[in-house]
């Protein structure tokens, strides 16, 4: 038997992970696990609250991430309502869900995945972190804060909290924005546009010197998945689409209708759960979501600077930019993306209205709400009785669907990178790096309905098992 080495835990993520390296007798990788071993249980303690409680309940899933969950909470309530918020409602969750887009994206790239890039994946670790950042380089990190607090700022100006909002609400939302937030929102957008600028020309910057690496590290071609608005790139409301690794559509659908579309596998190896593509199987069916599969999927972006970004995004490759590192440079353009449209927000004459809730209300027993987090396409899927008691809750996480994405890079950058017995930690930190490129909320996506799974391994002084014991 060849050794195992234990990364535990993964570090710069979200949540809790771990990976294991199998050696072969000649000590040379032969298979790389992800496990996810932490459990949240939000489907099945919902049961029994009343339907309109759930978008102040889900947000606490994750405090990174807890807009996503807001907002898709409160469109699926939507539905188990029966009622259509008011243009200008949709008009400020949409501004919010821009402030969560830059902040969660100014997070990742600066402060989780920067490091890597500037130092070196076998820097010292001492230094190979934020901390490092400030060190070296405190005009970078300064700006990367002031984008982080920007997107905070929104967020906080439109639903009074940075975090755990309790905001959007069935039919649209509970508070307009002032002309005092708005002036201030739209104050600090230029220079955010500069900065986020900044980020994409030290992440191109990186990738263009780095093309070796780039092209070893997890390059492989896949579905996609995320939302479209006639072709351009949509993060809140629009049909699902799926294009196939040579960028041919595959189906558009509603999201309401994802179950005749996803599934999920399970591995007893992990809690997070792999969705894929029904009509395929698995594992034919596999895709990828976030930032690289938005921009593979849209043809244009409706702002202008992020447009221009986007065709040189267009242009690194013929079809679907396919290598795990290019995650980066998507996800920036994207915060461009959403300090653009902020400011187109801000300027649009709806936006200070106070029509911003239908009270009309007809329940229906049923309501799915989608929208494309920072991490991933996000649903809901709630179930009610007569009365809006919740009955059942289904949801299928941003970062579930890049599962297999996740699981496949770790296994490719460890069999390419980790080499011989002399493993270094240059080497485990390019396995980590392959995860952090997904940028995963490990807390958002591990759920399970019912009894969870117990394995429980008694083994002896020398790692023989002697007793094994199996809850299902």
């Amino acid at each position: 038997m060849g050794q195992k080495i234990t990364i535990d835990p993964v570090t710069r993520v979200e949540g809790h992970a771990r990976v294991t390296i199998q050696l072969d007798d000649s000590n040379q990788v032969s298979q790389t696990y992800l496990h996810i071993d932490q459990f949240r249980g939000f489907e099945k303690f919902s049961e029994g609250r009343l339907f309109f409680e759930m978008p102040s309940i889900t947000p606490r899933i994750c405090g990174i991430c807890p807009v996503s969950h807001h907002l898709a909470s409160a469109k699926a309530c939507d539905v188990v309502a029966g009622v259509e918020p008011p243009r200008p409602a949709t008009l400020l969750r949409q501004m919010l869900h821009m402030g969560q887009i830059v902040q969660s994206h100014a997070l990742h790239f600066f402060h989780l995945a920067s490091p890597d890039l500037l130092f070196g994946f076998d820097a010292d670790p001492a230094i190979r972190n934020v901390a490092g950042l400030v060190q070296v380089n405190p005009d970078l990190a300064l700006k990367a804060i002031r984008l982080r607090k920007y997107g905070q700022e929104v967020i906080r100006h439109l639903s009074g909290r940075k975090i755990h909002m309790n905001w959007a609400v069935p039919g649209g939302v509970s508070a307009p924005l002032s002309e005092a937030s708005r002036d201030a929102i739209l104050g600090d957008v230029e220079e955010m546009i500069g900065i986020a600028q900044a980020g994409i020309s030290v992440a191109k910057e990186w990738l263009g010197a780095n093309q070796d690496v780039v092209q070893r590290f997890a390059n492989f071609p896949s579905m996609y998945m995320g939302m479209t608005n006639q072709g351009a790139l949509e993060l809140y409301d629009g049909p699902v689409r799926l294009i196939d690794a040579q960028g041919n559509q595959v189906v558009e659908f509603d999201g309401a209708d994802y179950l005749d579309h996803v599934q999920e596998r399970t591995e007893d190896w992990t809690y997070l759960k792999f969705p894929y593509y029904k009509a395929m199987g698995w594992p034919e069916g596999v895709y990828r979501v976030a930032p690289l599969a938005r921009l593979n999927i849209a043809d244009h972006i409706t702002t202008p600077l992020a447009n221009e970004e986007l065709k040189s995004f267009k242009a690194l490759a013929e079809g679907p930019v396919q290598a795990t590192l290019y995650y980066h440079y998507a996800r920036l353009i994207e915060a461009l993306y959403g300090l653009e449209q902020i400011q187109v927000l801000c300027h649009d004459e709806d936006i200070l209205s106070e029509d911003i809730r239908n009270t009309r209300t007809h329940i229906t027993g049923h309501g799915v709400g989608v929208i494309e987090a920072p991490r991933g396409t996000l649903w809901h899927d709630y179930h009610t009785d007569e009365n809006g008691v919740i009955t059942r809750v289904n949801l299928i996480v941003a970062t579930g669907n890049n599962n297999w994405a996740m699981s496949n890079a770790v296994d490719m950058v460890a069999k390419e990178f980790v080499k011989g017995s002399d493993v270094t930690e240059g080497m485990l930190n390019r396995v980590e790096a392959a995860i952090r490129a997904y940028d995963p909320c490990l807390s958002c996506s591990t759920h399970a309905v019912g009894q969870m799974p117990l394995i429980v391994e008694v083994t002896d002084a020398n790692g023989e098992r002697l007793e094994r014991f199996v809850r299902n």
